[in-house]
């Protein structure tokens, strides 16, 4: 029987109309075994994915009319044993890395809020040749954490945790567990030898401030300024506008924006810190969205502002943003970089000089949003007989010229790897790529060696995080125009 499914499409002028129809009445083919909270979650994630999925086109489930009626399509939804059977193999496109459901949302809005459960060792992980065994390195301490004084520091190595070896298999439990002892390592012409100095940390619940460093460098008579930034936090503006209030005071009049540790984060905080870097565009537009087609004719009809970032001169608050006017910037990026730390560059690219360092980036300009369970997928009136959320992704962020972020990620300027028994430490000349970074301000270029070691980028910290790597808007648009009906 050809499964289709029929949608009444409604246009609002004016006033949001929402329609009352509901599915609690609807009965399935006795043939079809059906757990009715999952089935209620499943028909969320299908109304949510039908309506906002950036590649709603290239799923023929989601067309609007592949179901000839609901009766159908929760045939169709019951045919997945759980909610994120439905999400990961009924649904999503072969193309997305990054759409995700969750069966947790408090959780999720914690780590949007820089909310996480860290020993405060942030890490990169390294796989040996020809081997599933893995060992890691310190990238750097979370100020006021567990790990902040207790004998670890940037540039450790690890190859076991808790006594055991790491592997691809076990690196995540291991490293999640509650109590984490770190088995030290030492390397030397590429081989890491394990020493008898262990840490021992606790896991604990912690907010991180993704402002790591700020500070001004004196060189060779410039003021440059220096900002570590690790992640796009909404909650952490105003410490930003902050950050670059105390710049402006030091005089800066160059800028190094480090995020080779940014995994991206919130649109709104990436368009204020460009507002920030430069301020000489308020109004202009920052970054454009792309929707899908059906709900980009919608938003062009009904909101067609809001498809514009457009630089700003406040933060949420209402204060005025700190601004630098800056013509250039110099960017030092990594493989880490992703999302909203490649939308700054790209956002910026056609108004300033934007310069980068370090490696290739993610490539990821994608953003994503929370749906609830809600008539409008908002958190209010969200079910409260779950905690489903999903976050779809559900636009392209491409810059006023319509360039997007290219899906290999974004060539450096100058290339340039962390030298894994070489780190530096991070804000001085001797980490080599500020050094690096600093060359290309003064015009001193030299030649930078290639990878000095034959091991693996594998992952990371903050790898279990549910917004790994993710850019993310404020909110869902007004749902413009469908609800389904009973036929």
């Amino acid at each position: 029987m050809k499964i289709n499914k029929l949608f009444l499409l409604l246009i609002f002028s004016g006033t949001l109309l929402t329609s009352c129809a509901k599915d609690d009445n609807d009965v399935i083919d006795d043939s079809v075994t059906v757990d009715p909270e999952n089935l209620d979650v499943e028909r969320f994630v299908y109304r949510g994915l039908n309506e906002y999925y950036l590649y709603k086109s290239d799923v023929p489930e989601l067309a609007n009319d592949h179901f000839a009626h609901r009766t159908e399509r929760d045939e169709f939804l019951a045919s997945f044993a759980t909610p994120q059977d439905l999400f990961y193999d009924g649904l999503l496109a072969p193309q997305d890395r990054f759409s995700y459901i969750t069966d947790d949302y408090i959780a999720l809005e914690n780590s949007f809020s820089g909310i996480a459960t860290t020993t405060g060792v942030d890490y990169r992980l390294y796989r040996f040749s020809n081997s599933d065994d893995l060992f890691g390195v310190v990238r750097y301490i979370i100020p006021n954490s567990n790990a902040d004084g207790q004998g670890i520091k940037r540039g450790d190595l690890f190859t076991r945790v808790n006594g055991e070896t790491i592997t691809i298999d076990n690196y995540s439990t291991l490293l999640a567990s509650d109590q984490v002892t770190y088995h030290l390592a030492s390397i030397e012409d590429n081989t890491i030898s394990e020493t008898s100095e262990t840490v021992t940390l606790t896991n604990e619940v912690l907010t991180e401030n993704p402002i790591l460093i700020t500070k001004t460098l004196d060189v060779q008579g410039m003021k440059v300024g220096y900002i570590m930034y690790n992640s796009f936090v909404a909650d952490f503006d105003d410490e930003l506008n902050a950050a670059f209030s105390q710049l402006e005071a030091e005089g800066a009049t160059k800028l190094i924006l480090d995020l080779r540790y940014n995994g991206g984060g919130r649109v709104s905080s990436a368009t204020r810190m460009a507002s920030m870097i430069t301020g000489q565009f308020t109004g202009e537009i920052f970054a454009k969205e792309q929707w899908n087609q059906e709900y980009q004719n919608l938003i062009e009809t009904a909101y067609p502002d809001r498809l514009y970032n457009r630089f700003t001169e406040t933060v949420d608050d209402g204060e005025r943003i700190n601004s630098l006017n800056l013509t250039d910037l110099y960017v030092i990026t990594s493989s880490s970089s992703a999302s909203a730390s490649e939308l700054i560059i790209n956002g910026l690219d056609p108004y300033i000089d934007v310069q980068k360092v370090g490696d290739t980036t993610t490539g990821k300009s994608q953003a994503s949003v929370t749906l609830y369970d809600s008539p409008d997928f908002d958190r209010e009136n969200a079910n409260p007989d779950h905690t489903y959320a999903i976050q779809p992704l559900v636009l392209e962020s491409v810059n006023s010229k319509d360039v997007s972020v290219p899906y290999n990620g974004i060539i450096p300027d100058v290339a340039i790897e962390e030298n894994l028994w070489n780190l530096g430490v991070l804000g001085e000349p001797s980490d080599p790529l500020l050094s690096a970074t600093l060359d290309l301000i003064t015009g001193t270029r030299r030649f930078y060696p290639e990878r000095n070691h034959n091991f693996r980028e594998f992952s990371e910290s903050g790898h279990n995080e549910l917004d790994y790597q993710r850019m993310y808007i404020d909110e869902v648009p007004p749902s413009l125009a469908k609800q389904l009906f009973i036929d």
